[in-house]
């Protein structure tokens, strides 16, 4: 029985180490993949909790790399059983402290949605604190008991697991900041339809209002709903409308251009435009990047010679488009859009994205704009600029792996390399020793003959 309960135990300790690791990994992968969507749930953590005049805003990058690199590398150590005590002990008093906090922002409601695994998965804040207290329970079973998770690495190999980790994660976050992310869950992804995620069907569902009004009789006043509405002797003093269900939000909603000098809105005109159409985005033109705008600027010279269309989408105020025009000589027009669309169209400031009728085509940070060259006098059409070539995020998810683990078993492989060479070395070296020990004997015997 007791041989039964101790299976039963381990059984239960290495499901915990799963789920956790599992969990971890996801979490700390999807953030590394979208350091800048992290960066904006924290500042809205910090308006929220009025901490926004306090926080430089430049620390909320580093700090969202930061908390990707903790989650990821955490997850992949309890996965390996690498420093059993030490994790376990870290992931307990993470969850710990993750657990009532996610409480209160179910009771307080201070942020939609925490912001755990990105745009990848969207769990409400309710949904957050019964997964996070899953993930506590298992993170006191695994603490209690270390010694039942099983190593998958050796003690010898664990350091090289546990530093290629933390560097792999750190340089792949560094590098979906410095391009675009790796995997893009958003609804302006390569290849996505902007006019059919604005549609709505025809059997979706609609939202539900509750309207309550508030009469006055005899002066006193009450409050009625439509169902229990009084006579005509009551006299009509307020009224409040609330949503009381949400119906079907299409996936790309507030999405509207409006231009500058004429106030027309041309969002229409953008997307049903049969050509090419070039957007540099910029939530905030103050703090855009500007070290390449000469490339910008030779790119919009190409659409005017081409007949394409060139617009600047950003939330700035005309003080700064004038400032912006003035230090870049931007000639192309201006348009204004909903700050939140633009950070979510793209993960850049500035930014560009190709679109034709309403697809999305190509999308490119302001450190790898489209060169030159690669137009050359030719039409887009016949470029790999304007070819939409979407890739499968499974695929991705592929080639993502594959650099994380085929360098990481060449490391373990060079390494049982090495310690097999050292052995060896050791081997030969304890064989001359016992060899001159026993010639030293030899030579003994042969003189006390």
């Amino acid at each position: 029985m007791s041989r039964l309960k101790r299976k039963i135990k381990w059984g239960w300790v290495n499901l915990c180490r799963l789920i956790l690791s599992g969990t971890f990994i996801m979490s700390g992968f999807v953030k590394a993949v979208d350091p800048r969507g992290t960066q904006y749930k924290l500042e809205d953590y910090a308006e929220a909790f009025h901490l926004a005049d306090w926080v430089s805003g430049y620390l909320y990058l580093p700090a969202a790399i930061l908390l990707a690199v903790v989650e990821f590398c955490l997850g992949i150590y309890l996965f390996f059983g690498i420093r059993r005590r030490t994790t376990t002990w870290a992931l307990l008093i993470l969850m710990s402290l993750m657990t009532p906090f996610t409480l209160y922002l179910a009771l307080a409601n201070p942020v939609s949605d925490c912001g755990c695994f990105g745009d990848a998965f969207k769990l409400t804040n309710w949904e957050t604190f019964y997964k996070n207290v899953v993930l506590l329970l298992a993170a006191v079973s695994v603490c209690r008991y270390p010694r039942l998770l099983n190593r998958f690495i050796s003690e010898r190999n664990q350091w090289m697991v546990s530093m290629y980790s933390i560097f792999f994660i750190w340089i792949f976050s560094g590098w979906c900041v410095y391009r675009l992310p790796v995997l893009d869950f958003r609804p302006y992804h390569i290849g996505a339809d902007l006019v059919q995620g604005m549609s709505i069907p025809e059997d979706a569902e609609q939202p539900e209002f509750e309207t309550t009004f508030i009469l006055e009789k005899n002066g006193v006043r009450k409050e009625f709903t439509e169902q229990n509405y009084p006579d005509s002797t009551w006299t009509f003093v307020d009224s409040r409308t609330v949503m009381t269900k949400a119906g079907y939000e299409p996936p790309v909603h507030d999405f509207s251009i409006t231009e500058y000098e004429s106030g027309e809105d041309i969002t229409e005109q953008i997307l049903r435009d049969t050509s090419y159409t070039f957007l540099l985005v910029s939530p905030f033109l103050e703090h855009a990047d500007d070290s390449n705008m000469d490339q910008i600027n030779e790119i919009f010279d190409y659409c005017r010679e081409q007949g394409y269309s060139f617009y600047c989408l950003t939330a700035s105020g005309p003080e700064f488009v004038t400032r912006w025009q003035d230090l870049t000589g931007a000639e192309y027009p201006f348009c204004v859009t909903d700050a939140i669309t633009l950070k979510t169209i793209v993960r850049s400031n500035p930014g560009l994205v190709l679109l034709k009728q309403g697809v999305v085509i190509n999308k490119w940070s302001v450190n790898n704009l489209p060169d030159e060259s690669e137009f050359a006098g030719r039409r887009l059409e016949q470029t790999t600029v304007g070819t939409l070539r979407p890739e499968a995020n499974w695929f991705r998810v592929m080639k993502v792996l594959f650099w994380y683990v085929v360098p990481l078993l060449l490391l373990t492989l060079l390494d049982r390399i090495w310690i097999a060479f050292k052995m060896n070395q050791r081997t030969k070296h304890k064989k001359r020793v016992l060899n001159l020990i026993k010639q030293q004997e030899n030579e003994k015997e042969n003189c006390s003959r």
